[in-house]
């Protein structure tokens, strides 16, 4: 999966050189003849030439490793592309084969392996999830498509209601640490990019057609496929999954069952010019999940079902020495909560309908000073619902409340790209008509240092913000009571870190230190029996952590350690029972070994401990606090050319948890599929 490549191909002669990375000449697995090679090129070459070996090859291979073309790939970690060895900040990527090789069925199980990610799931194949970073909550953090921001400004636990599938996936960026400057209102504290693939030209070593099958405990049945039109640039995908669920009410009905469907279509087509194209992207999301204690415990079959449409078209311009990248995106959700399934006779059923039209710019241009972006986004949200924002003056059935707020931001950055220096300053101005909010400015720099062949230190400074979603300004019904007077949370945060880079050997460590200001969050007073959960501003939360991560990649097997420790310093009273934001990870360790074990088959093992802050009060009334825990998981695949075979364990050792509230997850869940490459 890692093995380095060994082309036999004739070389290709350019007359130009234009300021590509080194990536896109990696891609076509050939040597690249430069006719003129001047010493402005060279200035402006990319830092990840660093890692060309100057010795001698023969004249018609290419030596290329996965450590280069990883580091070569261009990620959203600054408002300009640039490399990713090249980013002032700690970016994790999770490439193509790290995604196929995992034991998981779902992009939110596929995440639990980050260490600084945490992924609280009420229920398996991602039903429900909340994922945050670095200690924050499910809010504060952006899930983007393709760039696109995709979250859902009713509620968090929508964010990874995704259109697409594992098999969809070119790379996974998480971005660690505030990022509004990058990715606008939302991103307090990081921000996770899913990358989808398209076909190339070539469809040579593509996979065109494929079909996959998966079958497993508990009801589980999942199957799916996809299609690539390789002279289209287009490719269309599908897939269904359901299960009957681990566990049942105290009436002996199914309270954790599921169903789900996707469907995504994308495609790219070129414009007037090479250097111009236009891609679209369609997408349907369709899910419904027994939910079982998940928002009360006093009720143990309540149920959702939620529906999302996504749509976007992304222009990638060129006009001289200026770069334009617009986008146009529309999504809506459909929301529908039951707290005891299928009565809404005895209480009225939760209904929601968010429609989110997006409309931005990014643009940047080169200059012998570095290069500079520029831009601006329009974002409007608009809810109708049975519950949530202000009695609309025309009620159109279910829906007798609704708000509708703008946001506008505007952006500058310029960035400093030299071989052994990187400096990446700018700011964000955003105002948002909610509450009548000003014109506010966040600025953030990211500085990286390399000494010498191996190591790089970067340090980074940036304030951020998030706007508060229509939940927590709205909800008051049953036992919560929304505040609509919420101010937006802020947060500051300063980082500094180190990186080793070798062939084999890989390393990384950061600490940081997060001071956030008016932070949302759902408290109960548990002094009184009758008490609410209340949507608050908690004032301050000063967080201090440390992230380090180990990757070593040798010829016979792979391996991977990371560790995150959190400690939160908050002003809080001791009586306050948090349902979020002081339910934190303080120490996160995360393993993986991949295996070969004979020719074609290969063991990858996951093992996972978590120690988790916070409390929560049981079905009997009694308050109980989180208990740490470990999970292993592993996946057993046999590979042949067009065919893969696999047999999976998740919670191998059976071990029972609760990682939150009254949700205890499954114990060993088993599950065997097939993949085939037409």
């Amino acid at each position: 999966m890692y093995k380095t490549l060994f082309n036999q191909r004739k070389a290709l002669v350019f007359k130009q050189f234009t300021h590509k990375g080194w990536s896109l000449f990696a891609c076509l697995g050939r040597v690249v003849v430069i006719s003129v090679l001047s010493a402005s090129t060279l200035r402006n070459a990319t830092a990840a030439s660093r890692h060309i070996s100057t010795d001698e090859e023969p004249a018609d291979t290419v030596h290329i490793d996965k450590e280069l073309t990883i580091d070569d790939v261009e990620v959203t970690a600054s408002r300009a592309p640039l490399a990713l060895g090249q980013a002032a900040r700690m970016v994790t990527v999770l490439t193509r084969d790290d995604i196929q090789a995992a034991p998981v069925q779902s992009i939110n199980d596929l995440l639990k392996n980050a260490a600084g990610v945490d992924v609280r799931q009420r229920g398996p194949i991602g039903a429900q999830t909340d994922v945050s970073i670095r200690g924050g909550t499910q809010e504060q953090i952006t899930i983007l498509l393709n760039g696109i921001n995709i979250c859902d400004p009713q509620t968090g636990h929508n964010a990874f209601v995704l259109p697409c599938s594992l098999d969809d996936i070119q790379r996974i960026e998480i971005l660690e640490g505030p990022a509004a400057r990058i990715y606008g209102t939302s991103s307090l504290i990081g921000a996770i990019n899913i990358v989808t693939t398209l076909p190339t030209s070539s469809s040579e070593g593509d996979e065109n057609k494929v079909f996959r099958a998966e079958s497993g405990s508990f009801g589980y049945l999942s199957a799916g496929g996809r299609i690539a039109f390789d002279r289209q640039r287009s490719s269309l995908s599908a897939s269904y999954t359901r299960s009957d669920g681990y566990s049942r009410s105290k009436n002996g009905s199914l309270n954790s069952d599921y169903s789900g469907f996707n469907a995504f279509y994308q495609g790219e087509t070129p414009l007037l010019s090479q250097h111009s194209s236009l891609k679209y992207y369609a997408g349907l999301s369709t899910k419904g999940f027994g939910s079982n204690t998940f928002y009360s415990a006093k009720y143990d079959e309540q149920y959702e079902s939620i529906t999302k449409f996504y749509t976007a078209l992304q222009g990638d311009m060129g006009a001289g020495i200026f770069h334009f990248h617009p986008s146009l995106y529309w999504n809506r959700t459909h929301d529908r909560f039951e707290l005891i399934r299928g009565k809404e006779d005895k209480i009225p059923f939760n209904r929601h309908r968010t429609d989110v039209f997006g409309l931005s710019l990014n643009s940047w241009f080169d200059t012998p000073l570095g290069r500079t972006a520029f831009g601006a986004e329009f974002r409007n949200e608009d809810i109708v619902s049975s519950n949530l924002g202000e009695p609309l003056n025309e009620p159109a059935g279910n829906y007798q409340f609704g708000l509708n707020r703008t946001n506008l931001s505007f952006h500058l950055e310029h960035n400093i790209v030299t071989r052994h220096f990187t400096l990446s300053a700018g700011l964000v101005a955003v105002k948002n008509t909610w509450n009548q909010m000003p014109f506010t400015l966040y600025p953030g720099i990211d500085a990286s240092l390399r000494i010498g062949e191996h190591w790089k230190v970067y340090a980074s400074y940036n304030e951020s913000l998030r706007m508060p979603s229509f939940t927590e300004l709205y909800y008051s019904v049953g036992e919560h009571k929304a505040d609509k007077y919420l101010k937006p949370e802020e947060l500051r945060a300063v980082e500094l870190g180190v990186k080793f880079f070798a062939p084999k050997l890989t390393a990384k460590a950061a600490v940081f230190h997060h001071h956030q200001r008016n932070t949302i969050d759902w408290v109960m007073d548990t002094r009184d029996a009758e008490a609410t959960w209340q949507s608050v501003n908690l004032t301050r939360i000063n967080n201090l952590g440390f992230e380090t991560d180990v990757s070593c990649q040798l010829s016979i097997f792979h391996c991977q350690l990371s560790y995150c420790y959190l400690h939160q310093q908050k002003d809080e009273l001791p009586y306050l029972q948090s349902q979020y934001s002081l339910e934190y990870l303080r120490h996160k360790l995360t393993a993986s070994l991949g295996l070969p074990l004979v020719s074609r088959l290969s063991l990858e093992v996951k093992y996972r401990f978590q120690d988790r802050m916070g409390s929560y009060t049981d079905t009997s009334g009694q308050q109980r606090t989180y208990h740490p825990y470990s999970v292993v998981d592993t996946r057993l695949t046999w590979q042949a050319d067009a065919y893969t075979l696999y047999a999976e364990a998740n919670n191998l050792l059976n071990h029972r948890y609760v990682d939150f509230g009254n949700v205890p997850q499954p114990g060993c869940w088993l599950m065997a599929g097939f993949r085939y490459a037409f």
